[in-house]
């Protein structure tokens, strides 16, 4: 059980990291792997609470020694397969009548967190995959971490220090979103003003024939020897859309920084 001493703990969701391709995303959930002897026999329990409070378990063991052997939930499988790929990496094979259905895959992350992929197959070919990202829950096990090691009980401290824990995550990524949308706020900002600095430059090289006033529309337009030319004109007025010009730009409007938009 060497292998899989990484996994083998109470895992709890976080909810808002998880994709969903098939069902809903829960409330809240847990997520437990247990050693039950010196072999590689684990039990695994996973509890879950729906949107709508409804509570739900579902629990099983199998042989982590990457042979098939028979399996007795056919809601998952008639046969399963499990294996350890070194400290980062455990896999679950549900078969039935002989086809893989169900591939659930453990990784453990650089950050210690725990994700969880589930890929769904129909006739070989994969219908719907499901990731959950989990964290180890401190000092609050209700069981040994391994087959020889003293038993965890549930104290007071380690659960203060997991609701700490808990609200500290929620709050930081709360402030990290609210960052990360300023960021992208100033840089449509800065976008735009770049268009318009584009814009202005283009206008103020234009020839023009009177003194714009700020707040009016007026219209550029492209000259034949390839000028450009501010004019009170619109395309409308002059009966067509370039009128005697080669094109016709835009209409722009002079704004109170003496920058120019588009309208």
């Amino acid at each position: 059980m060497t292998e899989a001493y990484n996994f083998i703990a109470a895992w709890q969701l976080f909810p808002e990291k998880g994709t969903y391709d098939r069902g809903q995303r829960p409330k809240s959930g847990q997520y437990r792997i247990e050693a039950l002897d010196g072999r590689k026999t684990l039990r695994i329990t996973q509890h879950w609470v729906t949107l709508e409070d409804q509570a739900c378990e579902s629990t099983f063991t199998l042989e982590a020694d990457g042979d098939v052997h028979q399996f007795e939930q056919p809601e998952l499988g008639d046969q399963v397969r499990a294996w350890v790929a070194g400290a980062a990496q455990f896999s679950i094979e549900f078969f039935k009548e002989g086809d893989v259905n169900l591939r659930v895959t453990h990784e453990i992350l650089p950050n210690g967190y725990l994700k969880v992929l589930q890929e769904g197959f129909e006739l070989g070919q994969p219908v719907f995959c499901n990731t959950e990202v989990y964290h180890k829950q401190l000092s609050v096990l209700p069981y040994s971490a391994s087959v020889s090691g003293a038993v965890i009980k549930p104290t007071e401290e380690g659960m203060i220090r997991h609701k700490a824990l808990t609200a500290m995550e929620e709050q930081t990524n709360m402030q990290l979103m609210q960052i990360r949308q300023q960021i992208e706020l100033l840089a449509l900002q800065a976008k735009e003003i770049h268009k318009r600095k584009e814009l202005s430059m283009l206008v103020y090289g234009a020839k023009l024939n009177f003194s714009p006033v700020i707040g009016q529309t007026y219209y550029l337009f492209e000259a034949k020897d390839g000028s450009y030319l501010l004019s009170m004109v619109s395309p409308k007025e002059w009966g067509s859309a370039t009128g005697p010009y080669k094109a016709f730009v835009g209409a722009v409007q002079l704004l109170a920084d003496h920058t120019w938009k588009e309208i």
